[in-house]
């Protein structure tokens, strides 16, 4: 049995550890974030329901997310390890590596923001055919104003990324504020006005507000060095060495929602919509834990990594048993729970109790998925931190497989449910190599 004393001592402790602070700070404000996120999709439902116009939404704008994951999001990824070890050299190369990264982000994005503008209707011709004329018109009309949330989601992800490695948090942390503030606003005061395009102009303003939040507050800071780019400096070339391997396995992960969309579009409208929906909740609580260890410890163990990497795995293995335990207590809890959940939070006007019934299945296979999808978070960071992303092109590819496989096993047998559960059943194997192949290194290194 533990005294008092001592329980009040690791408390203690653990509230002095600059990284568990760092670490609270995140899940605090990403749990106020993630909360107002929640309330956007409230309204969101009581609005629109399992509509058409909510599927076409998601349409339209899973294009540009999938450009931002795999491209930009990689980009950051790669980023913050090698910046930080820019940061250990002279100043001069810091404003060079900076001035690179962002002329690369921007290129990027204006490259595949033409490529998507131009290939709009090849794409929805061969993933979502099958659909009225109205329906087509639906998802253009709203892309054009999602797509160029690309550049500003890029020049975003690069600023929070050198917000995140001078232990800036809070800052950093809040910028994704501004997209479901936007969405409530146009919803609530301008919805009758924007019409279709009440959600994806949303979705624009809150991009570029939050561009110029994190960018003012980097600013502000002094972070920002620009200088004469240099393609040649050491740190950018292994970045860009490091670059290929990371798209690779991003890719091969961000296709998994085409995938997901393309068999739910085979079934009856609203599907994609009640998909979405049933995602909300696990997503929330992938969001508070994933994402605030995840943000906290990716530039943590890049410079462990760089003092004693044999440390950094000590570190890790610790981490993986605390969040384990604690993941599934959540998910346990949310499983009973769900379609209190879902009735007490989308209940409402143009969400039925069918909707609910529906809803809440799909939630409760989705659901399975957090303790895996939340250590695979902290592995695929540590991974990144130490330069080992090859690896992970192979696990994606095992993924994305199993995925298509399990999605067509399952449709025809459970529906738009064995979707979800298929979801789940590639986090929980995905997870499984990851931490197979991380303690493989760690033998390596002790």
């Amino acid at each position: 049995m533990f005294s008092k004393s001592k329980v009040f001592n690791f408390i203690k402790k653990k509230l002095n550890n600059p990284t568990i602070i760092n670490i609270v700070t995140v899940g605090i404000l990403t749990l106020f974030v993630k909360g107002l996120g929640f309330g956007k999709e409230i309204i969101i439902a009581e609005k629109f329901g399992l509509s058409e116009l909510l599927d076409t939404f998601y349409i339209a704008i899973l294009v540009p997310s999938l450009i931002y994951s795999v491209f930009l999001g990689s980009f950051k990824s790669v980023f913050i390890p090698n910046y930080v070890s820019a940061l250990k050299k002279k100043k001069l190369l810091v404003g060079r590596f900076q001035s690179t990264s962002f002329l690369v982000t921007i290129g990027v994005a204006l490259i595949f923001f033409l490529i998507a503008f131009l290939f709009t209707d090849v794409y929805l011709e061969v993933f979502f055919d099958g659909h009225t004329d109205h329906y087509y018109a639906l998802i253009k009309k709203q892309f054009y104003y999602v797509a160029p949330c690309i550049l500003f989601w890029g020049l975003s992800s690069i600023t929070n990324g050198i917000l995140t490695i001078d232990d800036e948090f809070r800052f950093s942390s809040l910028s994704s504020i501004f997209t479901p503030i936007s969405i409530i606003v146009c919803l609530v005061f301008f919805k009758e006005a924007l019409g279709d395009l009440v959600l994806a102009i949303g979705t624009l303003l809150g991009s570029v507000f939050g561009f110029g939040f994190v960018l003012i507050i980097a600013a502000k800071r002094k972070l920002i060095h620009i200088s004469k780019p240099d393609f040649m400096s050491t740190d950018v070339k292994t970045l860009f060495g490091q670059l290929p391997a990371k798209l690779s396995s991003s890719l091969l992960v961000g296709i998994n929602p085409f995938v997901d969309q393309f068999f739910s579009a085979q079934l009856i409208v609203g599907s994609i919509a009640a998909l979405n929906y049933g995602i909300k909740i696990p997503a929330f609580a992938i969001g508070i834990v994933g994402i605030a260890v995840g943000n906290v410890m990716l530039p943590y163990f890049s410079k462990q990594a760089l003092e004693n990497k044999a440390e950094a795995f000590k570190k890790l293995q610790s981490m993986l048993k605390q969040l384990i335990i604690l993941s599934c207590v959540i998910t346990v809890s949310l499983y009973l729970l769900s379609s209190n959940i879902i009735s007490l939070f989308f209940e409402r006007n143009a969400f039925t109790s069918s909707d609910t019934e529906i809803v809440s299945k799909i939630q409760q296979m989705y659901l399975l998925q957090i303790p895996s999808y939340i250590t695979g978070i902290i592995m695929t960071r540590f991974l990144t931190s130490i330069n080992k992303n090859n690896f992970m092109v192979l696990t994606s590819i095992i993924s994305l497989l199993l995925n298509i496989i399990l999605n067509y096993i399952l449709i025809q047998k459970m529906g738009v449910y064995g979707l979800a559960l298929a979801t789940s059943i590639v986090s929980i194997v995905n997870s499984i190599i990851l931490y197979i192949y991380i303690n493989k290194l760690n033998k390596v290194h002790v």
